[in-house]
């Protein structure tokens, strides 16, 4: 007979599922997501890695259990190479004796705390793979056991819910929809908040059942998660509902722009200021504005995984032509001999579909200006 998670491991998901829904902060909520993860399996270290929009690499990476001075000897983030890159290539979950041992290991770079015993778990929203839960070094332990995985996949159900209430309820804020919002909020209430409460009930009363009738648990256990999907459900359907009443009041571009710079605060750490002059909403048509908006999600992308900057100012400017700039503090563009990704490619390419120009420069005194510029006419 396989283990079976103990009355205590149980007892822990209740409260690690229930702590998930108390705060709407995104940064907040994806650092709570991983101290969860830690303090339910005993892992030393933990990390969520937030994949970019390619689905490909990491764009962000929240750690516990290593300290900012560690950190900064460190040096940059992973991207999602080695054992990182296989959880991303096959999104299932991965458990290792010594993740040093593993043919994808590439070692660790200098400074780096030594990790053993490995436990990685997907982290799933609206059925995409939103990052992964990566936890290292088991105290209690040598290595993760079945049971440890079970809750950390049990918890990445619950946090992928978290997230995408947290989602909803920013662009509740975000459209302004006073109607929509109370509306929403009860919804809200009457089924998400209280299904979770369920399933936590239900998953604390299963606790009772491990030492009697061990099958009898694991179906619980099965019908709760099975449950939490339908949650999942029931928030696809508000968010529905209330996109379908954002177009005719919500949404012109200076809205979605404010709204990219939001959604962008996660990755940043703060959020980028906005200005804009000129005929907004009413001077650009549709083809430019979805690749002025592309654009923008690309460079800010770009700087929340490379500028290291304290501040971004997002600039729109309307005339005969339509301007973007994005500007930053942080460490400047990549040499010009260095190799660049597909992103300044991307956003080079957009411009040029409406014969226009795209520059990447030296900021003054520091940092970068991305520059988008096409013609209106």
């Amino acid at each position: 007979m396989s283990e079976v998670a103990g009355p205590r491991s149980l007892r822990e998901l209740l409260a690690a599922v229930l702590a998930l829904g108390s705060d709407l902060d995104p940064l907040t909520m994806l650092r709570r997501i991983v101290e969860a993860a830690v303090g339910l399996v005993d892992a030393r270290y933990g990390a969520l890695g937030v994949l970019d929009e390619t689905g490909t690499q990491l764009a962000q990476f929240i750690t516990v259990g290593i300290d900012d001075d560690v950190h900064a000897l460190i040096g940059d983030l992973p991207e999602g190479h080695g054992i990182l890159g296989s959880l991303i290539v096959d999104a299932r979950p991965l458990r290792l004796p010594d993740l040093r041992e593993h043919p994808d290991s590439f070692g660790f770079p200098p400074h780096h705390p030594p990790m053993r015993s490995f436990l990685g778990v997907p982290v799933r929203v609206r059925h995409e793979v939103f990052g992964n839960l990566y936890l290292t070094d088991k105290t209690t332990a040598e290595t993760f056991t079945d049971v440890d995985e079970e809750l950390v996949v049990a918890l990445a159900t619950a946090a992928g819910i978290a997230i995408e209430n947290a989602r909803l309820h920013s662009r509740v804020q975000a459209f302004a929809l006073v109607e929509d919002r109370e509306r929403i909020a009860q919804d809200l209430h009457d089924t998400v908040i209280q299904r979770l409460f369920a399933t936590g009930l239900s998953l604390q009363r299963t606790a009772g059942l491990v030492r009697v009738d061990a099958d009898s648990a694991v179906s619980r256990i099965e019908a709760a998660v099975d449950d939490l999907d339908i949650t999942v459900k029931h928030i696809r359907s508000a968010i529905f509902k209330l996109e379908t009443s954002r177009v005719s009041s919500s949404g012109g571009l200076r809205t979605r722009v404010l709204a990219l710079a939001r959604e962008a605060a996660g990755a940043l750490g703060f959020q980028p200021r906005c200005f804009f002059d000129g005929p907004i909403d009413s001077g650009v048509d549709d083809g430019i504005a979805v690749e002025l908006l592309a654009t923008l999600r690309e460079a800010l992308s770009n700087v929340a995984r490379h500028a290291h900057a304290t501040r971004v100012d997002v600039e729109v400017v309307v005339t005969d032509t339509v301007v973007l700039r994005v500007i930053d503090d942080g460490i400047g563009p990549p040499d010009a001999h260095e190799p660049h990704g597909h992103g300044l490619k991307n956003m080079e390419a957009r411009a040029g579909r409406y014969d226009g120009q795209f520059e990447l420069r030296a900021g003054l005194p520091r940092g970068s200006v991305m520059e988008w510029q096409v013609s209106r006419h």
